[in-house]
């Protein structure tokens, strides 16, 4: 299932009150598994940018003058997020701003109820705890060490790692994908790093031939023995259970 992780950083907590997006970044993610393909513009809101808001996300009304407007990136927006949900992170507060700019340029408001919240979900899971995007990948392991700022673009992969975790892991997405996806150098570093070495497996010898014994009734060629198995592989496999079972 295709899905659309993403953040804004803003001047502020109310666009009704005059503030603005002034970074908007998203990743696209399959089944769980980012795709390498992710989104991402520094904005210029055409106002101010308040000290509180400087000290979260340190972008300055200086280095935003001159970016795009919303206006400029907006078409180019929905043609990334097109038909997919979209995951963010006190997602009220995301939508809120996105729809506000979209109203603006009378287009419609994309409907809340394509729109999954991270923060709802953990505070179901961990009722109690403290649920911040920090509080949540130093819970699950996420590494923050490239994270000193808010970034919208940053945020997002960490949220992407964060919901895999949420919905019970990524091998629930029963993924083969063996290589690592990373973002580009905007996007914060690796969201999914490879195992550096194997683990020691901890199968005896009896329960794997009590698990081959069942194999083995599963039919001529089954399929379980070429799940992770190479072709040739899977074929030496099956011809050695079906040799036992001769």
């Amino acid at each position: 299932m295709r899905e659309i992780v993403f953040d804004t950083e803003t001047t502020g907590l109310d666009p009704t009150k005059g503030h603005r997006i002034v970074e908007i970044g998203a990743v696209e993610i399959s089944n769980l598994i980012p795709t390498g393909r992710t989104f991402h513009f520094y904005l210029d809101p055409e106002r101010d940018m308040p000290e509180e808001a400087f000290r979260v996300h340190g972008l300055s009304s200086a280095f935003l003058t001159g970016q795009k407007k919303f206006r400029e990136i907006a078409a180019s927006f929905l043609e990334f997020v097109a038909d997919a949900a979209l995951v963010a992170h006190n997602a009220e507060f995301d939508m809120r701003f996105v729809n506000f700019e979209l109203g603006l340029l009378g287009i419609a408001p994309i409907p809340f109820d394509r729109v999954v919240d991270t923060l709802t979900m953990a505070r179901r899971r961990h009722p109690g705890a403290s649920n911040t995007l920090d509080a949540l990948c130093q819970r699950y392991g996420v590494d923050l060490t490239k994270r000193d700022k808010h970034g919208a673009l940053l945020d997002a992969g960490l949220l992407a790692e964060v919901y895999a975790e949420l919905m019970g892991g990524r091998q629930s997405a029963l993924t083969l994908q063996a290589d690592a996806v990373t973002l580009d150098e905007a996007g914060g570093g690796e969201l999914l790093r490879s195992r550096p070495q194997k683990l020691t497996p901890l199968l005896t010898e009896d329960e794997r031939a009590a698990h081959e014994a069942f194999v083995a009734g599963l039919g001529k060629e089954p399929q379980w023995l070429r799940y992770f198995a190479q072709p040739d592989e899977a074929e030496v496999r099956v011809a050695e259970v079906m040799e036992r079972r001769a």
